[in-house]
């Protein structure tokens, strides 16, 4: 029997961790897991340690009151970690916590890889060698990233983008009639967030945007696509917006969607797949945002603009992201079609771009990259 140990942190990490403890047990049936995750993960027979939802932090400002449970919760986690001498500790995204836990049980004998290489290419680059301190190797998503861990001295490897795994083709006529929707009345597909914090931030504004774009776009019909443990909050927040909180459901929503406001992030990629002209907005806790202006070194801030290398969507950050910006800046992508043709030409590029090598599918690159991993000798 082969022990795995994996962490996640946050519902994207525990859709990640659950394709990849798929894609591993199909090639080694006697694999066990164990370590912490979410409803995906547990599905998929992972007993988690404690609540994955405990992790689910963003932020300098939304960490510090929850720092002490944190700093409980690690040395759980490793006294765990070192009590079941797993032959791996995969730890998935959430680099704040998984690095500095793969930090601690690395120089303990314990082989560590680490999956979603944290983007210390677009801010705080110093902190790749942390990285080099805390992983044996390294799982990216993004093709222009094992180069530059490699000059770092990280084992780094591309193994496409698992956002790749989740495009399928929704049915956009059976979700207009489920709810009601004229078939030619333009439909806003709204991704808040994950995050409670992001929620916090981002229902104001949004509902705000959504309550202008009503009186510019006759006939607006907004979607919501959200998680299923948000669902009662958003609901809550904009009664008059049709909620989404299933994976298919969220599918037919992006098939029928005119156009988008997407919180920036992986969802940006998703949305593009799926061929949806769109608008990325963020807002952070302004200490936060302020720390993070000193730090960022990349010019754009959704992974679309970065893989295009140039801005084919708007962006719209803190300051930027008023109901009045972002209303105006959907707008057009409502009404016009023509207003998304430079979207849709920097979509094309996406899919080969974000590829695994070979053609494999994300999840099984990965799984063979970790099994790849466990048999080769550590230095």
């Amino acid at each position: 029997m082969t022990l795995l140990y994996l962490v996640a942190g946050e519902a994207s990490g525990d859709n990640l961790g659950a394709r990849l403890m798929e894609a591993l047990a199909a090639r080694d049936p006697s694999i066990r897991f164990a370590g912490i995750g979410g409803p995906r993960m547990q599905e998929r027979g992972l007993a988690s340690l404690f609540p994955m939802e405990e992790l689910s932090l963003m932020g300098l400002a939304e960490v510090l009151p929850s720092l002490a449970r944190l700093i409980r919760r690690m040395g759980e986690t490793e006294a765990d970690i070192l009590a079941k001498r797993p032959a791996a500790l995969v730890t998935i995204d959430a680099p704040s916590f998984t690095l500095r836990l793969a930090g601690r049980v690395r120089p303990k004998g314990i082989r560590t890889i680490h999956y979603v290489a944290p983007q210390v290419w677009a801010w705080r680059p110093w902190r790749v060698k942390r990285i080099a301190r805390a992983v044996d190797r390294l799982l990216c998503l993004l093709p222009f990233e094992p180069a530059f861990f490699a000059r770092a001295g990280i084992e780094a490897q591309f193994v496409g983008h698992p956002i790749l795994e989740g495009v399928e083709q929704g049915d956009g006529a059976a979700f207009r009639e489920r709810h009601g929707i004229g078939a030619d009345a333009p439909v806003l597909a709204v991704m808040p967030g994950s995050r409670g914090g992001e929620l916090t931030r981002h229902l104001p504004v949004f509902g705000e945007a959504i309550g202008l774009l009503r009186g510019r776009v006759p006939g607006l019909a907004p979607a919501a696509l959200v998680l299923p443990r948000h669902a009662a909050r958003i609901a809550s927040a904009w009664p008059d917006v049709t909620l989404v909180d299933t994976e298919a459901g969220k599918r037919d929503a992006l098939a029928a969607a005119t156009a988008a406001l997407v919180k920036s992030g992986t969802s940006s990629l998703e949305v593009a797949l799926a061929g949806v002209p769109q608008v990325v907005a963020y807002k952070v806790n302004p200490l936060t945002a302020a720390i993070v202006r000193r730090l960022v070194k990349v010019g754009h801030a959704s992974l679309v603009n970065l893989l295009a290398s140039r801005p084919a969507i708007p962006e719209l950050i803190q300051e930027a992201c008023t109901p009045e910006r972002l209303a105006g800046a959907l707008a057009p992508l409502l009404t016009d079609q023509m207003a998304s043709t430079a979207q849709r030409a920097a979509y094309a590029e996406l899919r080969a771009a974000l590829s695994a090598p070979g053609g494999a599918a994300p999840s099984e690159a990965a799984a063979e990259a970790v099994l790849a991993a466990i048999r080769q000798p550590r230095a």
